[in-house]
């Protein structure tokens, strides 16, 4: 059936993942009884209103963005979790497919579809995606528009600059056409943070509940090294002057085969005549303070003659002073 379509049709089905709306369909040249018979016998199936796969079986994951965005009409873009998984951003699908519709469109609710409206919808797709999408740092904004804490907020910005999806131009940029925008000052600290090398939320809240907030020296962020046996890598901390190492470990969970290999790379820093610290999500965010004098007291041994500063009367600095 699908070599009897015209072939304008047949072009855009191939585009669409096999997916096409009732209108393309009739200014393709079929008839509404042509449309009719196809579904009858089964040919089509379906979908959404006015919305048909052209094949038999069940849509994959590219055939159901597809007919979310013609199900939710012109002008539509995916959008948030959707596009975020289009774009690297994202490690899994989102429960729903999000799509946003430009402001004035009043459409039906369409089924597994989060639809969101916007003012400058025609402003914020990504030229030539295929599906159409919003670029990468709307994306973002629409993410922490969205989110319900900071640490979610953090995380965007900062997976999106660790994979080096945008730039703080860039960002800044796209943050300037929103008059109305959470998080706006926060997130221009996370994106200098992100920017100088703040690579997930853990790096962040160390840098700055850690490190700052106590009055530590500044460590560099993401220092290359090279390992004994030449593989090169990055240290997430390193206090060059004292010769001390801080990685960062977000992870929940910790395989006995990770567990080694952080080892290894903290007895190649030995090695090499620094002292290295592992910290983890209870160290950072839960101990702030007590990881603070932690650190403070290593780098005094090491050389540091600054003084660290307590955040607050009860912080443990106060009895290092």
């Amino acid at each position: 059936m699908d070599s009897e379509l015209p072939p304008t049709l047949r072009n855009l089905a191939r585009q669409q993942q096999g997916v096409v709306s009732r209108s393309q369909a009739l200014r393709a040249g079929l008839s509404a009884d042509m449309i009719k018979f196809r579904l009858r016998g089964g040919w089509w199936q379906p979908v959404h209103r006015g919305v048909y796969l052209t094949f038999t079986g069940a849509p994959g994951h590219s055939a159901q963005l597809w007919a979310a965005l013609l199900g939710a009409g012109p002008g539509a873009v995916l959008s948030h979790e959707t596009a975020a998984e289009l774009q690297r951003l994202a490690d899994k699908p989102a429960e729903s497919i999000h799509v946003t519709v430009p402001w004035q469109r009043r459409i039906k609710a369409v089924n597994g579809v989060s639809l969101h409206r916007c003012t400058r919808a025609g402003e914020i797709v990504l030229g030539d995606s295929n599906p159409p999408r919003t670029r990468v740092e709307e994306t973002v904004l629409d993410l922490a528009q969205a989110a319900a804490t900071f640490d979610d907020v953090c995380g965007w910005v900062t997976r999106a600059f660790a994979r080096d999806l945008t730039d703080a131009a860039t960002l800044r940029a796209a943050m300037g056409q929103r008059s109305r925008l959470r998080w706006r000052g926060e997130l221009d600290e996370l994106i200098i943070a992100a920017a100088s090398g703040d690579h997930s939320v853990l790096e962040y809240r160390y840098g700055r509940d850690v490190e700052r907030t106590h009055g530590l020296p500044e460590s560099v962020r993401q220092a290359p090294f090279e390992g004994p046996d030449g593989r090169r890598g990055r240290r997430d901390r390193l206090y060059r002057d004292y010769g001390v190492v801080v990685e960062l470990d977000g992870r929940l969970a910790h395989p006995v085969e990770a567990q080694w290999r952080d080892k290894a790379r903290d007895n190649a820093a030995a090695a090499g005549g620094m002292q290295s610290l592992r910290y983890g999500w209870v160290h950072v965010r839960r101990n702030a303070c007590e990881t603070a004098a932690q650190v403070a007291q290593v780098l005094r041994v090491r050389g540091w003659t600054g003084q660290p500063r307590p955040c607050s009367p009860g912080c443990p600095l106060t009895r290092t002073r």
